[in-house]
Parts: structure tokens; C-alpha cells; sequence
């Protein structure tokens, strides 16, 4: 009974292990080489069950990757035309299309193929780079080079039964030495850009002070000359008036002049003169008081001497002629809230007329 129950037991065992080997499973994600004593007889690239002779002894199944693999390079220095050193970051996609290639040239070992795809893709980034000038890599020559650089890996890695899909650049970075001395290149660049910047404004500066400067001393020179003509028209005014009352009454006019010489000469001088009663300068101090009678001919005002004052053109070009318009003067409020405006435009006032005397 024994004997029979362990023949039993090693048949089943028997059949599972033939179940088992001759059936394999190829998911989405995989494709599989069936080989027949090492020769390859087929392929299967489509997920299901599948059969085969059973044991591995007569057929033996390979699984491959049949997904989108990545393979990534950093830190990897490179040079480009003039000397500078970038340091770059980059990978590329790439996916196996022949199985049956891949087997025959890379044993269908993915470490094989990546060692190879590594080695061609460093070779492939430098050409493309050192094809270039500094700025290339940083510019909008960034998708070409990609593009370039896939080109250039295709050929070889289609030998392997293999597609590169896509070549993306993630990083370039300057060298440290090189980004030491590219930001001294720009710093000193901005730094000449300020001194130059500086310059123009202290020369504009200059020419506007200078401008202001001579609008300063023109408008003191016109508000000067408005004066000077100002005292010379009340000047000649206040002889006018003088001149017209010596014509409307010479001897009352010579009896007011001499007043004011006694006020001026005999108050408060602590003055001796000693001078003859009968002099012209005693006249009136024998008159007992009476004031002289008034003229019965009267001479009329006369005229103003001076022209009156008129304000400049304001359609005149401005001073400096550059465009800058004539200062105002500003006004000045005094204490009692009156208001002291420059003189410009003032005109002399007429002479009041006296009517004749009847």
C-alpha cells in the first residue's frame, strides 16, 4: 500500500512539473523568444498563455522588456568651439523593436545595450556640442542639438534591434571656473554701463545748471534794468512835479524851499552860524509870518519824460534757446498779506491836469 501511494505521489509530482514547464505567461509589458536547443522559433509580442514543449531541456523562453526604458547621463563635462566647458545633464528614451536582434547582437541583456547606448551617447552630446559656440547651448539652437544627437545614435542602436525614441538635454551649466569668470565679465560690463549712465547725467546736470544759471543772472539783469528805469521815471517825475509847482508859484516855491532848509540846518545840529540879518537866507524871517500871495499865472504840468514800460513778447523764443521756457519770478506776500510782484509791464502815470485858475 505504501509503494502504491509513493507511485502515485510522484506521478502527480511528474505532471505538475510537465503542466507547469510547458506553459509561460507573456504580459503587456514583455515580449518573449521561444528558442528550440539554443535556435530561436518564434516570437511572442502579444500578452496571453502560451505552450511549449515541455522542460526547458528542448524549449526555453527569453522575456524582454518591451517598455519605453530611460537612460540618463549627469555631470558630464563637455567643451564647446572657443574653449568654454559646460557641465550637462541629459537622457533619451529608447525601446527594444527586434527582439530577435537584440538576442543575436546584445544577448538579450539589457546591461550589454545600456553600456553601449552610454557610450555612444556621450560621444554623440560632445560632437554636437563642440560643433557650437558658447551661447548655442542656451539659445534656440537647444531643439536642434537634441534632434541632432538622436540622429546621431539611431544607426548603431538599430544594429542592436533597438529604437531611440528621443534625446532630451535637461541641464547646461557652466563650469565653475568658467561661471567665476563669465559673472567678473558681466559685472564689469554693468559696472562701465553705470559709470557710462553717470557720466551723461553729471553732463546734463552740468548743462541744465548751467542754463539755469544764466536764466538766473538774465532775469536779475531785466528786473535791475526795470528798476533803474522805474527810479529814473520817478525820478523825472518827482522833478516834473517840482518843476511845475516852481512854475505855478516861484515865490511860493522859494519860501517852501527855504522852510525846509531852516528845518535841516537850524534843528537839532548843535550848528553856530553867525551870518548878517540882511542875508538871502534870513528872506522870510522878517516877514511877520504872512505867506506870500499865490500867482495869478499859474504855468501848466508838465508832460511825462519817460515812455511807459511795456512787458516783453511772450512769442519770443526762450532764453537759452534750447527749448527751456523763461523763469517767473515768484511773488512775495509781506506782512500785512499784500502781495509784492516782480515789475515788468508797469507804465508811468499820467500827470493830473489842473484846470486853469479864473
Amino acid at each position: 500500500m505504501s509503494n502504491r501511494l509513493i507511485i502515485i505521489g510522484a506521478v502527480l509530482v511528474a505532471a505538475l512539473y510537465v503542466l507547469f514547464s510547458s506553459v509561460y505567461v507573456v504580459n503587456e509589458r514583455e515580449q518573449a523568444i521561444v528558442m528550440r536547443f539554443g535556435q530561436i522559433t518564434d516570437v511572442r509580442s502579444e500578452p496571453g498563455l502560451y505552450f511549449k514543449i515541455p522542460t526547458d531541456i528542448v524549449d526555453s523562453v527569453q522575456v524582454i522588456e518591451d517598455r519605453l526604458l530611460r537612460q540618463d547621463i549627469a555631470d558630464m563635462t563637455v567643451q564647446v568651439s572657443g574653449g568654454a566647458f559646460y557641465e550637462v545633464d541629459a537622457f533619451l528614451t529608447y525601446r527594444i523593436t527586434d527582439p530577435v536582434l537584440f538576442r543575436q547582437r546584445a544577448l538579450g541583456q539589457l546591461s550589454v545595450a545600456q553600456d553601449r547606448i552610454a557610450t555612444r551617447f556621450d560621444a554623440a552630446l560632445r560632437q554636437v556640442y563642440g560643433l557650437r559656440e558658447f551661447n548655442a547651448a542656451l539659445s534656440e539652437q537647444r531643439s536642434q542639438m537634441m534632434a541632432e544627437a538622436r540622429d546621431l545614435i539611431r544607426p548603431e542602436m538599430a544594429g542592436l534591434g533597438i529604437e531611440i525614441v528621443d534625446v532630451r538635454i535637461l541641464r547646461t551649466d557652466l563650469a565653475e571656473e568658467v561661471s567665476e569668470r563669465t559673472y567678473e565679465r558681466m559685472r564689469a560690463e554693468r559696472l562701465a554701463e553705470a559709470a557710462l549712465l553717470r557720466a551723461r547725467g553729471q553732463e546734463q546736470a552740468q548743462s541744465l545748471r548751467a542754463i539755469a544759471d544764466r536764466q538766473a543772472v538774465e532775469i536779475v539783469a531785466a528786473a535791475t534794468r526795470d528798476a533803474e528805469i522805474i527810479r529814473g521815471t520817478g525820478d523825472a517825475e518827482r522833478n516834473r512835479i517840482f518843476a511845475a509847482a516852481y512854475g505855478q508859484d516861484a515865490e511860493f516855491f522859494e519860501f517852501y524851499r527855504s522852510m525846509e532848509s531852516y528845518r535841516t540846518a537850524l534843528t537839532g545840529t548843535g550848528t553856530t552860524m553867525v551870518l548878517s540879518p540882511d542875508s538871502a537866507f534870513f528872506r522870510y524871517f522878517g516877514s511877520d509870518g504872512e505867506i506870500p500871495a499865490a500867482s495869478t499865472n499859474p504855468a501848466r504840468p508838465i508832460q511825462p519824460l519817460a515812455a511807459p514800460i511795456t512787458a516783453p513778447n511772450p512769442d519770443e523764443p526762450a532764453l537759452d534757446g534750447l527749448g527751456i521756457e523763461e523763469t517767473v519770478a515768484p511773488s512775495i506776500t509781506l506782512d500785512d498779506g499784500s502781495e509784492l510782484s516782480p515789475t515788468v509791464g508797469t507804465e508811468v502815470p499820467a500827470a493830473i491836469e489842473e484846470a486853469p485858475a479864473q
